[in-house]
Protein backbone atom coordinates (compact mmCIF):
# COMPACT_ATOMS: atom_id res chain seq x y z
CA UNK A 1 0.00 0.00 0.00
CA UNK A 2 2.83 2.42 0.85
CA UNK A 3 4.54 1.89 -2.52
CA UNK A 4 1.24 2.40 -4.35
CA UNK A 5 0.69 5.70 -2.55
CA UNK A 6 4.23 6.82 -3.34
CA UNK A 7 3.89 5.75 -6.97
CA UNK A 8 0.63 7.68 -7.32
CA UNK A 9 2.31 10.77 -5.87
CA UNK A 10 5.64 10.68 -7.70
CA UNK A 11 4.52 9.11 -11.01
CA UNK A 12 0.75 9.53 -11.35
CA UNK A 13 -1.15 7.24 -13.70
CA UNK A 14 -2.13 8.98 -16.95
CA UNK A 15 -5.60 9.94 -18.02
CA UNK A 16 -7.10 6.76 -19.47
CA UNK A 17 -8.25 8.49 -22.65
CA UNK A 18 -4.74 9.71 -23.41
CA UNK A 19 -3.22 6.25 -23.62
CA UNK A 20 -6.14 3.96 -24.48
CA UNK A 21 -4.89 3.46 -28.05
CA UNK A 22 -1.72 1.70 -26.89
CA UNK A 23 -3.80 -1.24 -25.67
CA UNK A 24 -5.52 -1.64 -29.04
CA UNK A 25 -2.47 -2.48 -31.16
CA UNK A 26 0.37 -4.91 -31.63
CA UNK A 27 3.57 -3.16 -32.72
CA UNK A 28 6.07 -4.44 -35.26
CA UNK A 29 9.53 -4.22 -33.68
CA UNK A 30 11.61 -1.95 -35.94
CA UNK A 31 8.99 -2.50 -38.60
CA UNK A 32 8.01 -5.80 -40.17
CA UNK A 33 11.55 -6.81 -41.11
CA UNK A 34 12.68 -10.09 -42.66
CA UNK A 35 15.46 -11.32 -44.94
CA UNK A 36 15.83 -8.71 -47.67
CA UNK A 37 13.78 -6.19 -45.69
CA UNK A 38 16.07 -4.61 -43.06
CA UNK A 39 14.94 -3.37 -39.67
CA UNK A 40 13.94 0.30 -39.46
CA UNK A 41 13.67 0.49 -43.25
CA UNK A 42 10.95 2.05 -45.34
CA UNK A 43 10.16 -1.43 -46.68
CA UNK A 44 9.72 -2.83 -43.18
CA UNK A 45 7.46 0.06 -42.25
CA UNK A 46 5.40 -0.33 -45.43
CA UNK A 47 4.88 -4.04 -44.72
CA UNK A 48 3.75 -3.27 -41.15
CA UNK A 49 1.25 -0.73 -42.45
CA UNK A 50 -0.09 -3.21 -44.99
CA UNK A 51 -0.51 -5.78 -42.23
CA UNK A 52 -2.34 -3.28 -40.03
CA UNK A 53 0.26 -3.24 -37.26
CA UNK A 54 1.59 -0.39 -35.19
CA UNK A 55 5.28 0.42 -35.64
CA UNK A 56 8.11 0.66 -33.13
CA UNK A 57 11.24 2.42 -34.36
CA UNK A 58 14.50 3.83 -33.01
CA UNK A 59 16.05 7.28 -33.16
CA UNK A 60 19.72 8.25 -33.23
CA UNK A 61 21.14 11.76 -33.49
CA UNK A 62 23.17 12.81 -36.53
CA UNK A 63 26.23 15.04 -36.28
CA UNK A 64 24.16 18.10 -37.19
CA UNK A 65 21.49 17.28 -34.61
CA UNK A 66 18.81 15.67 -36.77
CA UNK A 67 16.68 12.75 -35.59
CA UNK A 68 17.46 9.69 -37.73
CA UNK A 69 15.61 6.36 -37.76
CA UNK A 70 18.35 3.89 -36.84
CA UNK A 71 18.95 1.56 -33.91
CA UNK A 72 22.68 1.07 -33.38
CA UNK A 73 25.24 3.60 -32.22
CA UNK A 74 27.47 2.44 -35.08
CA UNK A 75 26.86 1.82 -38.79
CA UNK A 76 28.76 -1.48 -38.98
CA UNK A 77 25.99 -4.07 -38.44
CA UNK A 78 23.33 -2.62 -40.70
CA UNK A 79 25.25 -0.90 -43.51
CA UNK A 80 28.40 -1.31 -45.56
CA UNK A 81 30.01 1.58 -43.68
CA UNK A 82 31.62 1.67 -40.26
CA UNK A 83 31.93 4.19 -37.48
CA UNK A 84 29.46 6.08 -35.28
CA UNK A 85 26.17 7.37 -36.64
CA UNK A 86 26.86 10.66 -34.87
CA UNK A 87 29.93 11.29 -37.05
CA UNK A 88 27.81 11.93 -40.17
CA UNK A 89 25.36 14.72 -40.99
CA UNK A 90 21.73 13.90 -41.77
CA UNK A 91 22.18 14.47 -45.51
CA UNK A 92 25.06 11.99 -45.55
CA UNK A 93 23.13 9.40 -43.55
CA UNK A 94 20.18 9.65 -45.92
CA UNK A 95 22.52 8.46 -48.69
CA UNK A 96 23.58 5.37 -46.71
CA UNK A 97 21.89 2.18 -47.92
CA UNK A 98 20.79 -0.45 -45.44
CA UNK A 99 22.50 -3.77 -46.13
CA UNK A 100 20.57 -6.14 -48.38
CA UNK A 101 18.17 -3.54 -49.75
CA UNK A 102 17.82 -0.33 -51.72
CA UNK A 103 16.36 1.49 -48.70
CA UNK A 104 18.40 4.27 -47.14
CA UNK A 105 18.43 5.53 -43.56
CA UNK A 106 15.46 7.84 -43.03
CA UNK A 107 15.08 11.01 -41.03
CA UNK A 108 12.24 11.06 -38.52
CA UNK A 109 10.21 13.58 -40.59
CA UNK A 110 10.49 11.35 -43.66
CA UNK A 111 9.39 8.33 -41.61
CA UNK A 112 6.38 10.25 -40.30
CA UNK A 113 5.49 11.29 -43.84
CA UNK A 114 5.55 7.63 -44.88
CA UNK A 115 3.33 6.48 -42.00
CA UNK A 116 0.99 9.46 -42.35
CA UNK A 117 -1.13 8.48 -39.36
CA UNK A 118 -2.20 5.16 -40.90
CA UNK A 119 -1.01 3.24 -37.82
CA UNK A 120 0.30 4.35 -34.42
CA UNK A 121 4.04 4.58 -33.78
CA UNK A 122 6.25 4.13 -30.74
CA UNK A 123 9.49 6.09 -31.12
CA UNK A 124 12.41 5.00 -28.94
CA UNK A 125 15.08 7.65 -28.40
CA UNK A 126 18.49 6.06 -27.98
CA UNK A 127 20.33 7.79 -25.18
CA UNK A 128 23.46 7.34 -23.09
CA UNK A 129 23.84 8.73 -19.60
CA UNK A 130 27.07 10.52 -20.50
CA UNK A 131 25.28 12.51 -23.22
CA UNK A 132 22.91 15.43 -23.04
CA UNK A 133 19.37 14.67 -24.10
CA UNK A 134 17.84 18.12 -24.58
CA UNK A 135 18.79 18.60 -28.23
CA UNK A 136 17.58 15.17 -29.34
CA UNK A 137 14.31 15.52 -27.42
CA UNK A 138 13.75 18.96 -28.92
CA UNK A 139 14.44 17.68 -32.44
CA UNK A 140 11.98 14.81 -32.00
CA UNK A 141 9.39 17.19 -30.55
CA UNK A 142 9.79 19.54 -33.53
CA UNK A 143 9.37 16.67 -35.98
CA UNK A 144 6.17 15.59 -34.24
CA UNK A 145 4.58 19.03 -34.09
CA UNK A 146 1.48 18.99 -36.24
CA UNK A 147 1.62 15.22 -36.82
CA UNK A 148 -1.95 13.91 -36.86
CA UNK A 149 -1.38 10.21 -36.11
CA UNK A 150 -1.15 8.41 -32.78
CA UNK A 151 2.37 8.33 -31.36
CA UNK A 152 4.37 7.84 -28.21
CA UNK A 153 8.01 8.46 -27.35
CA UNK A 154 10.02 6.24 -25.03
CA UNK A 155 13.52 5.55 -23.80
CA UNK A 156 15.57 3.56 -21.31
CA UNK A 157 16.82 6.95 -20.11
CA UNK A 158 14.29 8.38 -17.62
CA UNK A 159 15.48 11.88 -18.48
CA UNK A 160 13.78 11.59 -21.88
CA UNK A 161 10.31 10.94 -20.48
CA UNK A 162 10.94 13.65 -17.88
CA UNK A 163 11.85 16.13 -20.63
CA UNK A 164 8.60 15.49 -22.49
CA UNK A 165 6.65 15.67 -19.23
CA UNK A 166 8.06 19.16 -18.66
CA UNK A 167 8.18 20.54 -22.22
CA UNK A 168 5.53 18.62 -24.18
CA UNK A 169 3.10 17.18 -21.61
CA UNK A 170 0.51 16.23 -24.24
CA UNK A 171 2.99 13.81 -25.79
CA UNK A 172 2.48 10.20 -24.68
CA UNK A 173 5.76 9.18 -23.09
CA UNK A 174 7.15 5.88 -21.85
CA UNK A 175 9.98 4.41 -19.80
CA UNK A 176 11.66 1.25 -21.13
CA UNK A 177 12.76 -1.21 -18.44
CA UNK A 178 14.70 -4.44 -18.12
CA UNK A 179 15.54 -6.18 -14.87
CA UNK A 180 19.20 -6.62 -15.88
CA UNK A 181 19.65 -2.88 -15.38
CA UNK A 182 18.46 -3.12 -11.78
CA UNK A 183 20.42 -6.01 -10.31
CA UNK A 184 21.57 -6.25 -6.72
CA UNK A 185 19.90 -5.44 -3.41
CA UNK A 186 19.30 -1.82 -4.39
CA UNK A 187 17.92 -2.72 -7.83
CA UNK A 188 14.20 -2.51 -6.99
CA UNK A 189 14.70 0.87 -5.34
CA UNK A 190 16.65 2.18 -8.34
CA UNK A 191 13.92 0.99 -10.69
CA UNK A 192 11.29 2.84 -8.73
CA UNK A 193 13.42 5.99 -8.56
CA UNK A 194 13.84 5.82 -12.35
CA UNK A 195 10.08 5.62 -12.77
CA UNK A 196 9.48 8.47 -10.34
CA UNK A 197 11.96 10.64 -12.21
CA UNK A 198 10.52 9.73 -15.62
CA UNK A 199 6.85 10.27 -14.71
CA UNK A 200 5.83 8.09 -17.69
CA UNK A 201 2.42 7.55 -19.23
CA UNK A 202 3.32 3.93 -19.98
CA UNK A 203 6.05 1.37 -19.37
CA UNK A 204 7.74 -0.99 -21.82
CA UNK A 205 9.30 -4.04 -20.20
CA UNK A 206 11.49 -6.92 -21.34
CA UNK A 207 9.19 -9.89 -22.01
CA UNK A 208 11.82 -12.15 -20.42
CA UNK A 209 11.14 -10.45 -17.07
CA UNK A 210 7.49 -11.56 -17.02
CA UNK A 211 5.56 -12.33 -14.93
CA UNK A 212 6.53 -9.45 -12.66
CA UNK A 213 4.94 -8.23 -9.43
CA UNK A 214 6.19 -4.71 -10.18
CA UNK A 215 4.60 -4.68 -13.64
CA UNK A 216 1.36 -6.10 -12.28
CA UNK A 217 1.26 -3.38 -9.63
CA UNK A 218 1.74 -0.62 -12.20
CA UNK A 219 -0.99 -2.01 -14.44
CA UNK A 220 -3.23 -2.26 -11.39
CA UNK A 221 -3.01 1.46 -10.81
CA UNK A 222 -3.75 2.33 -14.45
CA UNK A 223 -0.33 2.52 -16.12
CA UNK A 224 -0.38 0.54 -19.40
CA UNK A 225 2.54 -1.74 -20.14
CA UNK A 226 3.97 -2.87 -23.47
CA UNK A 227 6.45 -5.73 -23.73
CA UNK A 228 9.46 -6.23 -26.01
CA UNK A 229 10.74 -8.13 -27.86
CA UNK A 230 8.19 -10.89 -28.40
CA UNK A 231 10.06 -13.28 -30.73
CA UNK A 232 8.37 -16.66 -30.22
CA UNK A 233 4.88 -18.08 -29.88
CA UNK A 234 5.67 -18.98 -26.27
CA UNK A 235 6.68 -15.42 -25.43
CA UNK A 236 3.58 -14.20 -27.24
CA UNK A 237 1.44 -16.21 -24.81
CA UNK A 238 3.39 -14.94 -21.80
CA UNK A 239 3.02 -11.33 -22.95
CA UNK A 240 -0.71 -11.64 -23.58
CA UNK A 241 -1.17 -12.83 -20.01
CA UNK A 242 0.86 -10.06 -18.39
CA UNK A 243 0.86 -6.81 -20.39
CA UNK A 244 -1.40 -4.57 -22.46
CA UNK A 245 0.50 -4.32 -25.77
CA UNK A 246 3.08 -6.41 -27.59
CA UNK A 247 6.16 -5.26 -29.52
CA UNK A 248 6.87 -8.28 -31.70
CA UNK A 249 8.95 -9.69 -34.50
CA UNK A 250 9.51 -12.98 -36.30
CA UNK A 251 7.66 -15.97 -34.87
CA UNK A 252 6.25 -13.79 -32.09
CA UNK A 253 3.94 -11.98 -34.50
CA UNK A 254 0.26 -12.87 -34.44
Amino acid sequence: MLFRLLDNWRAPAPDAGKIAWIKEWEFAHRGLHAPGVPENSSGAFADAIRRGMGIECDIQRSRDGRAMVFHDWGLDRLTDLSGPVAKLDAAQLEEVRLSGSNDAIQSLPRFLDQVGGQVPVLIELKSAYDRRINSLCMEVHRALEGYQGKYGVMSFDPRVSRWFSAHAPRTVRGLVLKDRDFRGPLGPAKRRLAMWHARPDFLACDVRDLPSAFIAAQRGRGVPVASWTVKTAELHTVALENVDALISEGEGLV
